[in-house]
């Protein structure tokens, strides 16, 4: 198990909870249920992984947000259908 970045003492799990995100033209926020999530045993931190958190930004900006209510579940969220394949704006790759 990984330590925790927070405090650096505690043990990391794998549990899944609701976060909030912004859309990305500004205009609200989702709230995302189910979430793949970690929590440190020790400080309580609860926080998403980077991948988790670069798969939602990603979707939220290749979707039609209209088309998304103001609660989605995480899954169904990457199922939606994409305007475009991929993200061409992202130049981290």
């Amino acid at each position: 198990m990984e330590t925790c970045p927070w405090c650096e003492e505690g043990t990391l799990s794998s549990v899944t909870d609701t976060v909030y995100w912004e859309l990305p033209d500004g205009t609200r926020a989702v709230e995302i249920t189910e979430t793949p999530s970690i929590l440190c045993d020790h400080c309580q931190a609860l926080f998403q992984s980077d991948e988790t958190v670069k798969e939602i930004e990603d979707q939220l900006f290749l979707i039609d947000t209209k088309q998304l209510g103001k609660q989605t579940k995480y899954e169904d969220l990457l199922k939606m259908k994409r305007l475009l394949k991929r993200n061409y704006f992202d130049f981290s790759e």
